[in-house]
């Protein structure tokens, strides 16, 4: 990229002059926005950065990606990465080419898609010829618009995984929702890096030790589940992918059964990446701890900390509050416990989570006001039940259904679940367990008993059935659901917490993930 090279093509596009200065004046304002210590941080990457892209070729050739999730941290990168474009076009008269690529999911807010649009606005990308911003939605990748509908096959595609993982874990909460989200993040990150010929370098937060001790996981966990690439397929970053395709179609066939070919084909990790693709990280030249660039976030960015978008320690998402809500109804009706107990528990425990983060002391505080005072346990749940409802076209009933999980072992919990939950149905337990453990297909009465069960469980038939042949965890959640649980073994987000099975029972030890 070089102002002497920009043309007008096209009704909008800026002419050079134009582009020129609209460059200059993002300079200067990051220039103003970045602390003297975090300017010197760009300074140190440049070089760094330039020598790296000018062994692959010209400047102006190369395409340097950024993963941008909508978040603060994302957004701290993206802006940092605009930096270095810019400071390397004012040093060397060209400079590269950048692609940011966001993958969006069901549980992504509007609110995160706004976060994401004045961002760009505010470092002028879309005005910017040599700048490009993606949206993948799925398999489908689009120019990023911040009024571009859901689609409706992700939602269908997050509702039914959701419903799946959380009725093998009785709902915790890292499984449920994170599982197939990391493989989808994993399959986003192939096709940014592979669209329209790809990109050269994708730079990254994540020091090299990181990469190098995520490599090492992803290729030993792929050996665990006897799904590991062999020879050049294990080689570089294509490698990687590789192994986390490796590692979801294992995963998915186990949690929709080895019969499921498309469900299992929609869930592929895409790997067919560059050669020459090279990571580049920023880990050791830039802090990302938010308070220390919380105006150029808040004030130059116009990042917003929104109540739905904000959940305990996503800036992105909003399931970390879903989760507190899931875990706020399993305390309610399998324990028999209060609906506020659950969710005090989870609150403790997120926030933890987000010390864990450092995050910022206010924003810990502003979790925790949430669920303070009167009629804010009430107001928090009414609002999980919309968002469950809005975006994922789950009802309560349903969740409540999910953390039973009576359908595994046989439908072992169903008598159980059905007393508590459907006791006008009590007496069809025998068929609904017979209905689930065959393989005929349901007519007169038997149809009608499936449609009752979709209803309650939000799942067909078919995987009713998957579960009932399937394992679940045990009660204090340390008894492993196959690869349901292997995916996330030794993953930091979970912990053991006391609490009561009962209501007046001894107190015990459970395991909880979360975010």
């Amino acid at each position: 990229m070089s102002t002497q090279t920009t043309e007008t093509t096209g009704p909008g596009r800026p002419a050079p002059q134009d582009v020129a200065e609209l460059r200059r004046t993002t300079l200067e304002e990051l220039r103003h926005w970045m602390s003297s210590g975090h300017w010197d941080e760009v300074e140190r990457c440049v070089p760094k950065l330039r020598a790296q892209l000018e062994e692959l070729g010209p400047l102006p050739e190369r395409v340097v990606m950024v993963a941008y999730g909508g978040g603060k941290d994302s957004a701290y990168t993206t802006a940092f990465v605009r930096a270095m474009q810019l400071r390397l076009l004012e040093e060397a008269g060209e400079t590269f080419r950048l692609r940011v690529v966001t993958m969006r999911h069901a549980g992504m807010p509007v609110a995160v898609m706004h976060n994401i649009d004045r961002t760009y606005a505010a470092l002028r990308l879309e005005a910017d010829p040599d700048c490009e911003q993606l949206l993948v939605d799925g398999d489908e990748i689009s120019p990023f618009h911040v009024d571009l509908p859901q689609r409706d096959h992700v939602v269908a595609r997050n509702r039914l995984d959701i419903l799946v993982t959380g009725h093998r874990t009785l709902g915790d909460g890292r499984p449920t929702f994170c599982n197939a989200c990391n493989l989808s993040a994993a399959h986003a990150f192939g096709l940014g890096a592979s669209h329209d010929g790809g990109v050269d370098v994708v730079i990254t937060g994540d020091s090299p030790y990181e990469q190098r001790t995520y490599l090492v996981w992803i290729h030993r966990l792929a050996e665990r589940m006897g799904v590991a690439p062999e020879g050049q397929d294990r080689a570089g970053f294509r490698g990687v992918l590789k192994a986390t395709d490796n590692i979801g179609r294992a995963y998915f066939s186990d949690i929709y059964g080895a019969g499921a070919k498309d469900l299992i084909h929609e869930r592929r990790v895409h790997h067919d990446t560059p050669d020459q693709l090279r990571f580049f990280s920023i880990y050791d030249d830039t802090a990302y701890a938010s308070g220390d660039h919380w105006d150029l976030l808040t004030d130059f960015l116009g990042f917003r900390f929104d109540e739905l978008a904000f959940s305990f320690s996503e800036s992105d998402c909003g399931n970390p509050a879903l989760m507190a809500h899931i875990r706020g109804l399993k305390c309610e009706r399998v324990y028999g416990r209060s609906y506020e107990e659950g969710l005090d528990e989870y609150v403790r425990f997120g926030k933890q989570l987000m010390r864990k983060k450092e995050f910022p002391d206010q924003l810990i505080e502003l979790i925790g006001s949430r669920y303070e005072g009167e009629g804010a346990v009430e107001r928090m749940r009414a609002g999980m039940d919309a968002y469950a409802q809005d975006c994922f076209e789950i009802t309560e009933e349903q969740l409540v259904c999910m953390v039973h999980s009576p359908f595994t072992d046989g439908g072992a919990g169903l008598a159980g679940y059905v007393k508590a939950e459907q006791p006008e149905l009590l007496e069809r337990v025998e068929a609904m367990v017979a209905l689930l453990t065959s393989d005929a297909e349901p007519a007169g009465e038997e149809a009608d008993l499936a449609a009752e069960l979709e209803r309650f469980s939000g799942l067909p038939l078919a995987q009713l059935r998957v579960l009932a042949a399937r394992t679940t965890r045990s009660m204090t959640g340390m008894g492993q659901s196959g690869v349901v649980d292997l995916i996330l073994d030794g993953d930091p987000h979970k912990q053991r917490i006391a609490t009561r099975h009962t209501p007046d029972g001894p107190v015990v030890d459970e395991l909880i993930s979360g975010r």
